[in-house]
């Protein structure tokens, strides 16, 4: 489990790090290893040659010894132009490599000293070196190989077993150090995203930044802005359902009141009354709209707009109702109405659901001129091709400002004017997406605005979409 954790491989990362950095100090340690050895077995020879000549006269057993003092076979010193032998034996074995330490070059020392412990077999070999304070021209010995990997095998198991000791004490410190900066922060965090998720609608489970480094204290920034925005978006959530609750309620109490008038205008259409007989049909209209207008709010609580009953309908007519509406509101002299439809265009949509789609963006339309306080003129154009049906609504309006136009068709944000809920254009699109269309703003600036409602003429195969 613990090498599983960010602690554990940051521990076993660094020690293997170390150790690669320790092998590689380990090769060019082990040449100059040898290369010592070497000059000190050169020294000691000529410090016993240096005797040799004090005193002509000596002995085969002193000679013996100062040769297994020096460590070597032989001794030669060149002096004054002359090479002589100082010190002598018998050679074990014929000389198989020849060294020359004065001008010898750090890669060819590394390579000769990994090739002395790579290679396992005794021989003799000839060294050639600086004498000690230039004590003569150049120092010649012979020795044996096998003492020198030895002394060369002992010492890199040494440094290899100090590389080790340094690597976990390096590794150790370093993981204290991390532990203490890093991972506590870490762990810190951690713990402000467990318990905002167990109650991300407590303001006090909201991160305060306190990290010291740098990116840790970015992160905690971040995390802090995040649960901020979705604490906020939560509690715009249950306001909306609680909302929705409330409109449900009213809708349903609604519904029943305009049940109740709609059977009472049922009766006022018996009337002899030549002004009530006009009037009676556009109020059982009126009502039969408000009426389906609060089922469907009822609806909405538990799924989307309920699916269109399409059928070939007249937009004229559409039109005209739409108009009438909004003539009763406003005065003629404030906001003019005008139409541009061909003669007998009939659509394939659901009646109800495309008067509320252009009721929606007309009613808009005229509250932002009449805002305004000039008059201003309203105008629905309709025109088809091969494969849509295209209704545009222009106005000579305001324009929508920025903030509405980033949230055009978002419920509760894309209102414009003080007190709207945003819930119009939302509504129209819906509605527009359910008969396969799509509803876009074509246009808007100070000069006016123009939606563009496309309805398309195609019939969807829905057996053949549910197949797939």
């Amino acid at each position: 489990m613990f090498l599983n954790s960010l602690s554990g491989r940051f521990l076993i990362l660094t020690t293997v790090f170390v150790m690669l950095a320790e092998v590689m100090i380990f090769v060019p340690s082990v040449a100059r290893f040898r290369e010592d050895y070497l000059l000190l077995r050169l020294e000691k020879a000529q410090i016993a040659s240096l005797a040799l000549l004090a005193n002509d006269m000596i002995d085969d057993a002193l000679e013996t010894e100062l040769l297994q003092n020096a460590g070597v076979y032989n001794v030669v010193l060149r002096r004054d132009d002359m090479r002589q032998l100082m010190l002598s034996s018998t050679l074990p074995a014929e000389i198989s490599a020849t060294y020359d330490l004065r001008e010898a070059q750090p890669a060819e020392l590394i390579g000769d000293a990994l090739w002395r412990l790579w290679d396992t077999e005794e021989r003799v070999i000839r060294v050639i070196g600086q004498p000690v304070r230039d004590a003569g021209l150049l120092i010649e010995v012979t020795m044996n190989t096998m003492p020198l990997r030895d002394a060369m095998v002992d010492y890199g198991l040494n440094i290899l077993k100090l590389s080790a000791v340094i690597s976990v004490i390096t590794a150790i410190l370093l993981f204290l150090a991390v532990r203490g900066f890093l991972l506590k922060p870490i762990h810190r965090v951690v713990r402000h995203i467990k318990t905002y998720a167990n109650a991300p609608e407590d303001g006090r489970g909201i991160i305060e930044p306190t990290a010291s480094v740098l990116e840790l204290r970015e992160a905690e920034e971040a995390l802090k802005s995040m649960q901020t925005q979705l604490t906020g978006s939560l509690k715009q959530k249950e306001h909306l359902a609680q909302m929705g609750g409330a409109v449900a309620k009213i809708s349903h109490d609604l519904r029943n009141i305009l049940t109740t008038t709609q059977l009472l205008v049922d009766r006022m259409e018996t009337s002899v009354d030549p002004m009530v007989q006009r009037a009676a049909p556009k109020l059982v209209n009126s009502i039969s709209r408000a009426v389906n207008l609060c089922e469907s709010s009822l609806a909405f609580g538990k799924a989307e707009e309920a699916a269109p009953v399409l059928n070939r309908v007249a937009l004229d007519g559409i039109v005209d109702d739409v108009f009438m509406g909004e003539r009763l509101a406003t005065g003629e002299n404030e906001v003019r109405y005008t139409k541009d439809i061909p003669a007998n265009m009939l659509l394939r949509a659901d009646a109800e659901q495309l008067y509320r789609v252009i009721s929606n963006i007309v009613r808009n339309a005229r509250q932002a001129i009449v805002a305004t306080g000039k008059s201003g003129e309203i105008s629905i154009r309709a025109r088809e091709d091969t494969e849509n049906w295209r209704i545009s609504i222009t106005d000579t309006g305001p324009g929508l400002p920025a903030k509405a136009r980033e949230h055009l068709f978002t419920p509760f944000q894309g209102g414009v004017r003080k007190g709207g809920t945003g819930l119009g254009l939302s509504i129209a699109a819906e509605l527009v997406r359910g008969h396969g269309g799509m509803l876009e703003l074509r246009k808007t600036n100070e000069k006016g605005t123009e939606f563009e409602i496309c309805l398309p003429k195609g019939v969807v195969d829905r057996d053949a979409l549910a197949g797939l």
